[in-house]
C-alpha cells in the first residue's frame, strides 16, 4: 500500500513538470489569448504574461520559469534603452490550413520596438501554444 501511495504522489509529481494543463477550444480564444499577453507585456506586468501563457504552453515547468527570468530582466534594460512603452499592435496573423496558427504583435516604445510572436498547434483536444518568443528584431516583417 505505501508503494501504490508513493507511486501515486511520484506520478503525479512528473504530471507537474509539464505545464500544459488546458486547451483553447477556438481561433478566437488563440487572438485573446495572444492579445492579453502583448497587452501584459506592454504593461510589463511579466510574471502575469507568462502565468496566463503557462497553462496552455506544454513546456517544462522549469524551462518557462527560466524564460520569464531572462524577460523580466532584459524587459526592465529596454525600457531604459528604448524608453516608455506606448502600446502595442497586431501586425500579422499567418496559418497553415486549420492545424497551425501564428500571430505576430509589436509592443511599442518611445525609440523602439519588441516583437513577440505566438505559434498555436491544433491537436485532437484544441489549442495549445507551440511556441511563444519576443526579440527586437523586426525588420523581416517588412518582406
Amino acid at each position: 500500500m505505501k508503494n501504490l501511495a508513493f507511486l501515486i504522489v511520484l506520478l503525479f509529481s512528473i504530471m507537474r513538470l509539464s505545464a500544459q494543463e488546458q486547451y483553447l477550444s477556438d481561433v478566437t480564444e488563440t487572438q485573446e489569448l495572444s492579445m492579453t499577453i502583448a497587452s501584459l507585456f506592454q504593461e510589463n506586468q511579466v510574471s502575469k504574461a507568462f502565468g496566463t501563457l503557462t497553462p496552455y504552453w506544454p513546456m517544462p515547468l522549469n524551462e518557462i520559469e527560466a524564460i520569464e527570468e531572462k524577460t523580466i530582466k532584459y524587459l526592465n534594460l529596454l525600457e531604459q534603452r528604448f524608453g516608455k512603452s506606448i502600446g502595442y499592435v497586431k501586425i500579422k496573423n499567418e496559418t497553415i490550413s486549420d492545424i497551425a496558427l501564428r500571430e505576430t504583435y509589436l509592443v511599442r516604445y518611445t525609440k523602439s520596438a519588441i516583437r513577440l510572436k505566438f505559434t498555436f498547434y491544433k491537436n485532437d483536444n484544441g489549442w495549445i501554444v507551440n511556441a511563444f518568443k519576443w526579440d527586437d528584431s523586426f525588420t523581416e516583417e517588412f518582406n
